[in-house]
């Protein structure tokens, strides 16, 4: 695989970021491509649980704010604004929450 599609793949659920995570440790040189879009679908993988998980709490308890769900489209637009971002080959973060991810997660390098 090349880096334009393991950095593609690494926004396509959390089972793509795996193969995309085995498969860039094999790359050599090592792609900061790669790595960048590596970091960016693990930061919105986690954003993504995080909100999911609360969203649900809160509509739980008060149903009343199911219209809170919409929050998932949001969320569903930054993922797509990253796989764009993978498929032009640019290291451009997600926009609101990608500049939180550029430094994080280290054991992906």
């Amino acid at each position: 695989m090349n880096n334009k599609t393991l950095s593609i793949l690494s926004y396509i659920t959390i089972i793509g970021w795996i193969v995309a995570f085995i498969k860039s440790k094999d790359l050599t040189p090592k792609s900061d491509l790669v790595s960048y879009h590596l970091k960016q679908g693990f930061g919105i993988f986690l954003v993504s649980l995080a909100i999911n998980i609360a969203l649900s709490i809160v509509v739980s308890i008060v149903p009343a704010l199911y219209f809170l769900s919409y929050v998932g489209y949001v969320i569903l637009i930054l993922w797509i604004f990253g796989i764009i971002n993978a498929a032009n080959e640019q290291k451009k973060p997600i926009p609101v929450i990608g500049k939180i991810f550029e430094d994080k997660f280290d054991f992906i390098n």
